[in-house]
């Protein structure tokens, strides 16, 4: 990514001229020519010198760094997404978005109810089953949250044998390596100083030499879209497409279970949802 000079001093003017004195705590006073602030205000709102600034608002200034963009931002206050276009055109990856951790929002929520006919759930990126709909529990079983991964798909996927019962053997290596790739990605996203991904990874490396064998492969691959067969005890085997849809909040994402196009799972859906919740497998994907 590379600067975009002409561009970051315009949205830096723009922005500024935006800003009242009174958002920020200052007093406008009778000599301002300008509703918005002044370049020197903006620097000393940043804690930079006002020479660098004005240098950057005539597009002859140096790259600036993640960290003062982000407190050019605050400065200015940027809403997120003016942030990020905000690093963009300084040529920097946006920082993370906002996250959700164990709580799901009121829309998503009401999202799971309105889909009767389609098993829906709500996974963090780590792999814990934060919410799921009526056919989704029926399909793919109850999800234990007693111990701290117990309801963590790539945890009970390693650790528990009886989470693969669901799934056809020759099947099993295909979802590890999905399981595993996936993660790779989401704990890169979030750093290595993360705790909860840490305690994850660490926990799973010990209780499984699949897993500790497959991490150290280094293979990277964020799950959007893939095709599974669950072995379901009252309907028989069920052929499904997992579309995976991202939240608003980065660390959730939308898992929707449909049938495959010319497959009779809509069937054998519609069979289960009239049988109701049953307890069955592990909650894994």
């Amino acid at each position: 990514m590379t600067i975009d000079r002409r561009e970051l001093a315009d949205f830096l003017r723009r922005s500024r001229d935006r800003v009242r004195p009174s958002d920020v705590g200052l007093t406008a006073g009778s000599r301002r020519r300008t509703p918005g602030l002044r370049r020197e205000e903006v620097a000393q709102l940043a804690g930079m010198s006002a020479d660098y600034y004005m240098r950057l608002e005539q597009a002859r200034g140096p790259q600036p760094s993640p960290q003062m963009l982000s407190a050019l931002a605050r400065a200015l206050r940027l809403s997120d997404d003016e942030r990020d276009h905000l690093h963009l055109l300084a040529g920097h990856r946006p920082p993370a978005g906002r996250v959700g951790g164990d709580r799901v929002g009121a829309g998503l929520l009401h999202l799971l109810d309105q889909l009767p006919g389609t098993a829906a759930q709500v996974l963090g990126d780590l792999g814990d089953v934060l919410a799921q709909n009526d056919l989704a529990r029926s399909l793919l079983g109850g999800v234990c949250t007693v111990s701290e991964h117990g309801r963590n798909v790539i945890w009970r996927w390693f650790a528990d044998p009886a989470a693969r019962e669901a799934y056809p053997a020759d099947e099993h290596d295909h979802y590890s390596r999905l399981h595993v790739a996936d993660l790779r990605a989401a704990v890169a996203r979030r750093g290595t100083a993360d705790p909860a991904a840490s305690r994850l990874v660490d926990r799973l490396r010990q209780a499984s030499e699949e897993f500790a064998a497959l991490w150290e492969l280094h293979q990277v691959a964020v799950r959007r879209r893939s095709r599974m067969r669950v072995v379901h005890p009252l309907v028989g085997p069920v052929d499904l497409d997992c579309q995976v849809l991202l939240a608003q909040e980065e660390d959730q994402r939308l898992v929707l279970f449909t049938p495959p196009p010319g497959s009779d799972t809509a069937d054998r859906l519609a069979l289960l949802r009239v049988v109701g919740t049953e307890r069955f497998g592990s909650g894994v994907r």
